[in-house]
């Protein structure tokens, strides 16, 4: 099922879409689906992955993008609607970045949100759950 609202869609940037194209060539890799998914181990609540399978399950919801689909799970669907999956390069490689409008705070280290819905969550509010302050570093060990 594929959900054709602008607010709604998930979406890639070209620089995303490049460093897919590249690491599915590089891994021999058939098809153009990309599942992403939040999961509740971040340190400050939620945290995104991206997974190296492709396929799709029943339920599962798809968004075209920059010639690829885009899979998400429906539990993840509530976070990520709106998002842009970004790729940002730095000298050891680069990484993917989600740019969600549905999140309220982060964690000081940028790996963990939490949105208007968690109980838990304020706007300016740290999301670090593991004793870090946002914007700085997180004593989970991720941050700096």
């Amino acid at each position: 099922m594929v959900i054709g609202t602008q607010v709604e869609a998930i979406t890639l940037t070209p620089a995303a879409a490049g460093a897919l194209r590249h690491l599915y060539a590089r891994s021999n890799r058939k098809g153009q689906a990309v599942p992403v998914l939040v999961y509740s181990r971040g340190c400050g609540g939620y945290q995104y992955g991206m997974s190296s399978e492709g396929g799709s399950r029943s339920g599962d919801q798809k968004f075209k993008s920059q010639g690829f689909s885009i899979v998400i799970d429906s539990n993840s669907l509530q976070y990520l609607r709106g998002s842009t999956i970004d790729f940002i390069p730095d000298p050891s490689g680069g990484d993917f970045a989600i740019d969600n409008p549905n999140v309220v705070s982060t964690c000081g280290c940028g790996k963990s949100f939490r949105t208007a819905e968690d109980p838990e969550a304020s706007e300016g509010s740290s999301a670090c759950a593991c004793g870090g302050e946002g914007g700085g570093s997180c004593s989970c060990g991720y941050g700096a």
